[in-house]
């Protein structure tokens, strides 16, 4: 019942099953990103993921076997879950796709279309086949890495399955890209977003708020509005900058090369970014590094919604700002609504009070907490 499981997946791939068509990032250079550093791109053969969606296809056919057995007509509830994860804990990966409704599939690692296309529609057919239910397959991918295949390639991926790709493109400022050594440009950006569009494919590109410092915040800001208008992509997801040991990046915060923005200073980058936005898309929040997470709708009608958040916390009085990007940052948080739970409210003051006593700073805390999550 084994099969390989990369690092990684975006958050709105929760309930996907993940399938593994290579091994790490062929790129692996970007300064910001701690996933893959230390480890060495790999391709995986067409047997090696065929003989892991097989593997699948019978964790998937015993797990039906025990809901079967239990009397649940073939569901697959709680009971069989604990029944799966007691006989056999490498059950549970594929028994929890099931219970969520064993409908989406995400192709790992971080760029499946570097795989031949041809041997890429081999997967997706082998994927569908193996399993009916499956409505939609995503996967990431990077710009250059699209941008030279053909429309009619993608579009051949998508006959055979594939329904959406994840695309990090971060900034659409030049210098910045070459900075963060992104590999790609803007205009590849813009030529790989409109080939997945025309393609007929679903595009996601992401944002990382923050990534241009104190020095270029402004120029990160209109530039990737300007990028974004012009492949007006179906989802903006957006992401915020953190800054953990072991990366590139790390050595030029410590160096005074990068100054690291305040999180209102990331806040307010984020309404210029929104403000000059003209697409049709989704903007979404769907990372727990994000302060404002209720900052997401459609564009253009949640726009006014969207800049309200970001105006209503502005507006705070500091001491209720710091209380919220505390209380977001430990847990206590998601909504900035959440601060009217007077006892919430009430724990992170205690907390906030506990740190200054001890005499550590507030500030150097929230800014380590940014750094553990991925």
């Amino acid at each position: 019942m084994t099969f390989e499981q990369g690092p990684i997946r975006p958050p709105s791939e929760a309930e996907s099953l993940l399938v593994r068509v290579n091994r790490n990032c062929p790129w692996n250079q970007c300064m910001f990103c701690p996933v893959y550093k230390g480890t060495r791109f790999s391709r995986r053969s067409k047997e090696e993921i065929k003989q892991d969606i097989a593997a699948m296809k019978k964790a998937a056919d015993t797990v039906r076997a025990m809901a079967q057995k239990q009397g649940s007509g073939g569901t697959i509830t709680r009971e069989t879950l604990d029944i799966a994860y007691r006989q056999d804990p490498s059950l549970l990966q594929v028994a929890l796709w099931l219970y969520r409704g064993g409908k989406n599939v995400f192709l790992q690692d971080a760029d499946s279309l570097v795989m031949p296309p041809r041997d890429l529609v081999e997967i997706l057919t082998t994927i569908r086949q193996a399993f009916p239910s499956v409505q939609r397959v995503t996967t990431y991918a990077r710009s250059k890495t699209v941008d030279r295949r053909s429309v009619q390639e993608l579009q051949q991926l998508k006959e055979a399955g594939l329904t959406r790709v994840h695309i990090g493109m971060e900034t659409g400022h030049d210098p910045l890209l070459a900075y963060m050594r992104k590999g790609s440009d803007a205009e590849e950006h813009i030529r790989a977003g409109l080939k997945v569009k025309e393609a007929g494919l679903s595009l996601s590109e992401y944002i990382i708020l923050g990534l241009g410092g104190q020095k270029l915040w402004r120029e990160h800001a209109l530039d990737t509005a300007a990028v974004l208008n012009r492949i007006d992509p179906h989802y903006i997801r957006v992401r915020t900058l953190a800054v953990r040991g072991g990366i590139p990046l790390q050595q030029e915060v410590e160096s005074g090369q990068f100054q690291l923005m305040h999180d209102d200073d990331i806040v307010r980058e984020e309404r210029l970014l929104l403000e000059n936005l003209q697409g049709t898309g989704y903007f979404v929040s769907d990372h727990i590094l994000n302060l404002l997470e209720e900052v997401e709708g459609k564009l253009p009608g949640d726009l006014p919604y969207m800049l309200g958040v970001i105006d209503r916390y502005l507006d705070l009085p500091d001491e209720q700002r710091t209380n919220f990007r505390l209380g977001r940052r430990m847990g206590f948080y998601r909504r900035l609504q959440d601060l009217q739970d007077r006892e919430r409210f009430h724990q992170v003051e205690s907390l906030l009070e506990s740190i200054k006593r001890e005499g550590r700073d507030p500030e150097d805390l929230l800014t380590r907490r940014r750094g553990q999550f991925v």
